[in-house]
């Protein structure tokens, strides 16, 4: 009985080991079958992420770099009295479609970053994440104002950029990059160790775009305002591109750190295996930072140097009367131009 007993007792344990074999071949199966779908998921998120951070960065660094030619260009042509600073620039072309061609392509790229951002085109179903929807509310922004300054320009006179208009488009421009560091700030996706510093780091340029657009809607006259501002767009453009490469391209990766996966990648798409390798990025962000504002300091001296602005400013003046002084445009008799003659004329 004893004996029986026994064996009955272990025919029922292997029965047992069976059907735990049986359920864990089933599970390794089920894994296998969906790690390549995983493995999808997570290239088109790095390859998404890379695009994500490349394109913009490219877009803003374009339109920094653009802003900062006529701004300097403005400057030239009509001097200290005449300049007045812009947040958009007509483009020089001999069709008159093509004036707010700046405005059409902010538009166009709210539009379509808005609609990578909300729906997986593979899938074409929404992706209605807080990280997405964060990003989409910039451009979202971007395409208001983009839309209210053009607006504002067919509605008001040939001269856009003068007036109460102007100042409410800057206005606009200043609250563009407002909502994105109170994004960036707050961003749900928590951005930690190496990545969450490169984002500190793109809160002090965000910051600085912020402030010198506040501050030429008080002062719309001042040039260095004007250009520093412009430089600052480039700036944040080139350091969205730093970002994409340094934290999305595998071989960019900095020395004891890797790329991180599974759900560390929500937060931080670098990991760094021991603090000292993450205190070691973090000082080489700090220099590619410092490395990237050298780089636009050049490239804005270059062009305030270099730019030719022919024409600087015009004074109109006529015929001077018999007690020396001369009528200025605005009827105002009370300046004296002196001419110099020469004796021997």
């Amino acid at each position: 009985m004893a004996r029986a007993a026994t064996w009955a007792r272990g025919s029922d344990v292997i029965h047992r080991l069976d059907g735990m074999c049986v359920a864990s071949v089933a599970r390794v199966g089920r894994i296998q079958r969906s790690s390549p779908r995983s493995r999808a998921q997570q290239s088109r998120l790095a390859m998404g992420t890379f695009l994500g951070h490349f394109v913009p960065g490219l877009a803003f660094a374009i339109l920094g770099m653009w802003h900062t030619l006529n701004t300097i260009k403005a400057y030239k042509l009509k001097g200290a009295s005449g300049f007045r600073s812009a947040t958009w620039f007509p483009f020089p072309s001999p069709l008159p479609g093509l004036k707010h061609l700046e405005l059409y392509l902010l538009l166009a790229f709210s539009a379509l970053a808005i609609v990578d951002q909300l729906v997986d085109l593979p899938l074409l179903a929404l992706s209605l994440q807080p990280d997405t929807l964060e990003h989409a509310t910039m451009y979202l922004h971007l395409g208001v104002y983009a839309s209210v300054a053009l607006a504002a320009d067919v509605a008001s006179s040939p001269s856009p950029h003068h007036g109460a208009l102007g100042d409410v488009v800057t206005a606009l421009a200043a609250s563009v990059f407002g909502q994105e560091l109170f994004l960036l700030r707050l961003h749900s996706a928590d951005h930690v160790g190496l990545e969450g510093h490169y984002h500190w780091l793109m809160q002090l340029v965000v910051t600085a775009s912020l402030v010198l657009t506040s501050a030429t809607v008080v002062l719309p006259r001042s040039f260095p305002v004007a250009v520093v501002r412009s430089a600052s767009v480039l700036f944040q453009g080139l350091w969205f591109v730093v970002m994409g490469f340094v934290l999305w391209v595998p071989s960019l990766v900095p020395t004891g750190c890797h790329g991180a996966e599974g759900s560390a990648a929500m937060h931080s798409a670098v990991a760094c295996s021991t603090k000292e390798a993450t205190r070691r990025t973090m000082a080489m962000a700090n220099l590619q930072f410092s490395w990237v504002l050298a780089a636009v300091w050049v490239v804005t001296a270059y062009m305030c140097l270099r730019v030719d602005g022919r024409c600087m400013e015009y004074v109109q003046i006529q015929a001077p009367r018999a007690d020396g002084r001369v009528l200025t445009v605005d009827g105002d008799s009370s300046q004296k131009r002196v001419f110099p003659v020469s004796e021997h004329v």
